[in-house]
């Protein structure tokens, strides 16, 4: 099957759910609580017990020096010996502290090679403090890596999968700070919408509002902008269990009609909203076939000529897809089914859909990436 017909029984099978019914999603699916994002951290550290596919310390001399420094510490002077382990590498180690985080629970960090050590597997990093943007330590990490990738060879072959100089420590990390979200002394929480939209604002603060006043009496939401919905907290719920209820809610998002055309891969996605007004389309593809034929000529027997060497030359050329058809719809429904009928590819159906753009007959938004 095509992948213009493919996508065709797509739409037409999703299409009639939309066209009989709104979808409806809950606010927590396209909303997040302003404050409750996750803050990345991030450090520096060593891993040991490597099977010589660390760091060469001549070539990763922030390798040695952290060797040496570490060692240093623990009085070990090697400053003048020249050392050349490859069971110790350098790494950068990143994980996300979650919102509402408290001392003594444990999250997820990932590990990355900084010099030129060939694999992580069987490693184990040493205690890595790990801090935020704002300087300050939240967590620090310690622990043998899961490295999923491998890389094996000899002198002239070499197989790999994966990324072997990357991998994760599950739990790796203890959290010493707490995170500086807080629920407890607010009067108020905002929502804030993952895809901006006035219409959208507006039916969340409907819906919300509609739930308070069959438990509180009261409206408690109103949208700020086509992103933020502030909601007040009424005096006897808690914020965490006001926030619970009110992700449960039930809301018909709108979206902006679009059209996204990945030109790389020749995926195309279409709206739902999408419209065209009526339009004549003519698209022709011309194939051009060049072919070399080589020829050997031979002189005549017992003559002073020499084998020249030559080739012919044949050009064809091809042209497809001639037909013009008229597209013109109010759904995406009639906008997939009339660019099926003319039996264009997905490169085609992406030429038209820019031709339609530029002749003002697309009603939305294309997004070329």
């Amino acid at each position: 099957m095509r992948t213009v017909g493919l996508l065709a029984a797509l739409v037409l099978i999703l299409f009639p759910v939309l066209a009989h019914g709104q979808f409806e999603t809950r606010i927590k699916d396209i909303a997040t609580v302003q404050g409750t994002r996750g803050n990345y951290l991030f450090g520096y550290g060593l891993v040991v017990g490597l099977n010589g596919s660390g760091d060469t310390l001549r070539s990763a001399p922030f390798t040695q020096q952290s060797f040496r420094s570490l060692l240093d510490r623990m009085g070990v002077n090697i400053r003048n010996i020249d050392a050349r382990t490859r069971n110790i590498a350098a790494v950068m180690v990143m994980a996300e502290l979650p919102s509402s985080s408290s001392p003594g629970s444990r999250i997820d960090v990932s590990v990355a090679s900084l010099g030129d050590a060939t694999s992580l597997a069987g490693g184990s990093l040493l205690l890595t403090a790990l801090e935020g943007a704002d300087g300050e330590i939240y967590a620090a990490a310690q622990g043998p890596i899961a490295v999923s990738g491998f890389q094996a060879g000899g002198r002239n072959e070499t197989v790999s999968q994966g990324i072997p100089t990357s991998g994760r420590i599950a739990n790796g990390a203890l959290i010493e700070r707490a995170s500086p979200a807080k629920f407890d002394q607010t009067e108020s929480v905002v929502f804030e919408l993952i895809n901006p939209d006035f219409n959208t604002a507006v039916e969340v603060a409907d819906v919300i509002n509609v739930m308070a006043q069959k438990r509180f009496r009261n409206t408690l939401a109103r949208e700020l902008d086509n992103r933020r919905v502030l909601v007040r907290l009424p005096g006897q719920v808690p914020a965490s269990r006001l926030i619970a209820e009110i992700g449960n809610i039930r809301v018909t998002p709108d979206v902006a009609a679009r059209v996204v055309i990945d030109e790389k891969t020749g995926t195309i996605i279409v709206g739902r909203d999408v419209q065209i007004t009526p339009v004549a389309v003519s698209h022709g593809s011309i194939s051009i076939r060049v072919t070399e034929t080589p020829l050997v000529s031979q002189p005549a027997p017992f003559s002073e000529g020499r084998t020249v060497r030559d080739s012919q030359t044949e050009v064809e050329v091809y042209q497809e897809g001639d037909k013009m058809g008229v597209i013109a719809g109010a759904s995406l429904q009639s906008l997939v089914a009339g660019l099926n009928r003319m039996g264009l590819k997905p490169s085609g159906i992406i030429a038209v859909l820019q031709a339609i753009k530029t002749a003002g007959a697309l009603q939305g938004e294309l997004v070329v990436q």
